[in-house]
């Protein structure tokens, strides 16, 4: 069960360049940790892959729907929603707090027609959050 992020979970999660997320295998052991960048747009934390749909990180994360994410401070379990394109609001508003946090120029590969066809929602699993 998901509930919502706190506004201190938010600033963590805003305030860092990047999180490290650790895929669940089927058997509920992590995977490695893979950095990625992260931005928050409204109450919700989206991340997204520039260029890989069913392979690495993103395809595991497609699969098991679940991950643990660590940023300073913060280290949460998570539920995955494959957002892709299917919400334009959702995207357009992704696409714009990539450009606000990593600037025109960092976010451009991140706010591409195949970029935002990957756009996941990450949701913290109730009783999960761990302060660090």
């Amino acid at each position: 069960m998901t509930s919502p992020w706190s506004p201190e979970d938010l600033r963590l999660i805003n305030a860092a360049k990047e999180l490290q997320i650790a895929v669940e295998h089927a058997d509920g052991r992590l995977r490695r940790w893979v950095p990625i960048w992260v931005v928050c747009a409204g109450a919700q934390v989206y991340v997204r892959s520039w260029y890989r749909r069913d392979t690495g990180w993103f395809g595991h994360a497609l699969r098991a729907r679940r991950a643990r994410i660590r940023v300073p401070g913060l280290e949460a379990d998570v539920a995955i929603e494959d957002i892709g394109d299917s919400s334009p609001q959702v995207t357009a508003a992704v696409d714009a707090a990539y450009r606000a946090k990593y600037g025109r120029r960092g976010a451009g590969s991140m706010v591409t027609a195949t970029a935002l066809t990957t756009t996941l929602q990450l949701s913290p699993e109730q009783n999960e959050q761990v302060w660090i």
